[in-house]
């Protein structure tokens, strides 16, 4: 979302860890991930950072979530190679957490980073303002 609200700009991983308040450390592994992946381009060195590797309206938020996190173990059960759950193929709430799940991947499927940085101005203005170096 930072660099979508900062187009064309190169845009360091300090400055998108302290407008969110989060580790540097997951930061730079993610950053790290979604270049590879192409969602981002990296650039490195003393004037190096990060800026979107494709159009925001080519990001779809379902995806990126998936390619970062995977499709996600809600809960034990999910993983037939872990499961240690004695109502494994009886109990009626694997099912729903399923459910629930796809439904939760579906409406982020529907939605790109266009569509959540729409209102880039009032976006901005809720963050700290950017270093430029």
């Amino acid at each position: 979302m930072y660099c979508a609200l900062h187009p064309g700009q190169i845009i360091r991983i300090e400055d998108i860890a302290r407008a969110f308040g989060i580790s540097k450390a997951h930061l730079l592994k993610s950053a790290r991930q979604m270049g590879q992946l192409g969602y981002l381009r990296t650039i490195r060195g003393r004037s190096g950072g990060v800026q979107l590797g494709m159009a925001a309206e080519q990001i779809i938020i379902g995806e990126v979530v998936r390619a970062l996190e995977g499709a996600s173990e809600v809960v034990e059960c999910f993983n037939p190679a872990t499961n240690t759950c004695p109502l494994i193929g009886e109990c009626k709430l694997t099912g729903l957490f399923r459910q629930g799940l796809e439904a939760f991947f579906s409406e982020l499927d529907k939605v790109t980073l266009a569509d959540v940085t729409q209102e880039p101005e009032i976006l901005r203005n809720r963050l700290p303002l950017l270093e430029l170096v």
